[in-house]
Order: structure tokens, then sequence, then C-alpha cells
């Protein structure tokens, strides 16, 4: 237990400081349609999956770690907004700021988990390889959805092109068999659409 807490200690801090830092500077310099990557939930909530899948430990120290990784990512986010373009430090204990924090704890647990079960076996497996990927067909959907709408422009459509893509590419790496690939993918369909209701619940649009 010491030694996977210590683990945890050690790489979750650095990881969500590196995530905040970097997600603001690919915000800002990387030109869009990828530059919106730097706005996804879904892309925090794979990187939480990426941290436990590497982290290689049981899954409730996985979800603490990445949940303890995207609390700090949110705080490290503004400062480096601060340090870069002088933003008011204030918005590091304002509301929102809060609020994202709190979604921070709940995506690290559930994709911390989703982490430790990719690299498992049976149904847990094929659901851990599925979810990272239908997080992201999710928010394609989502984004899909403002097709048309004259205040989005052509933009949509990248944005659900590229998330899509992600989406199959997590799944493909993640997988170690054509098999498990083929299982996560359809059980990341039903996923997907518990995503776009809890996308909705949370109130993205």
């Amino acid at each position: 237990m010491r030694s996977q807490l210590g683990r945890v200690a050690r790489t979750a801090p650095p990881a969500g400081l590196l995530l905040g830092f970097v997600d603001f500077l690919w915000i800002t310099f990387v030109p869009f349609p990828l530059g919106d990557l730097g706005n996804s939930s879904a892309v925090w909530a794979v990187a939480a999956f990426a941290f436990a899948y590497r982290l290689r430990s049981t899954w409730l120290w996985a979800a603490v770690g990445a949940a303890m990784a995207l609390v700090i990512a949110v705080p490290s986010y503004y400062l480096t907004a601060a340090l870069v373009q002088g933003d008011d430090l204030a918005v590091l204990w304002a509301a929102p700021s809060v609020l994202w924090m709190g979604f921070g704890v709940l995506a690290g647990v559930v994709f911390g988990t989703a982490g430790t079960w990719a690299r498992g076996q049976g149904w847990r497996q094929v659901l851990g390889v599925a979810l990272p990927g239908a997080v992201l067909f999710a928010e394609a959907v989502m984004q899909a959805r403002r097709i048309g709408n004259p205040n989005y422009g052509d933009d949509p459509l990248a944005h659900a092109a590229i998330r899509a893509v992600l989406g199959a590419l997590v799944i493909v790496l993640a997988g170690r068999t054509n098999r498990q690939r083929l299982l996560a993918l359809a059980a990341a369909a039903p996923l997907t659409l518990a995503g776009v209701g809890a996308f909705l619940v949370g109130g993205f649009r």
C-alpha cells in the first residue's frame, strides 16, 4: 500500500501540472481546429485514462491518482494563463475553477478505473478500452449537434471529425488484440449514448 501511495504521490502532481500547462499553451498557439482540443473535456478524461494505464496500479490507487492529476491540472491551467497572458490570479479560487475541479474528481475516478481495467481481462478489459473512445465519440456527437447553426459556422464538422478519429485511435492503441478492439468498438456505442446524456446533464451544449 505504501509503495502504491508513493507512486501516486510522485507521479500525479507533476502529471497534473504538465496537463494544465500544456493544455493552455495548446489552446493559445496551436491553430484551429486542432487547437480546439484544448477545450475538450473528453481529452482531459483520456489523459486520466492514460495516466492510470501507465501507472500499472490497482483500480483504487489509479482512480485516486487520476483524480488528483485532473484536480491539480485546473489551477495549473489558470496559473499558466496568468503567467503567459496576464490573466487575473483570482480565477484560481473562483467558482468556475472549483466546478472544474469537481468534474476532475468525477472524471478521474471513472477514467482512472478504466485505465486499470484496460490492462485486465474479460468484460472489464473491454469496457476499460471502450470508455476513452466513447467519451471522444460522445463529444463528437455534441459537436455534430451544432452543424447548421449559423453561430458556429463550419467549425463543428471539423471538431466532430477530429474527435471521432481520435476515439477510434485510442481504442486501437489501448486494445491488445483485434478481437478486443472490435469488442470495445461495439461496447463504445451504448457508452457513447450514455456520455452524450452525461454531457447534457452536466450543462454542456
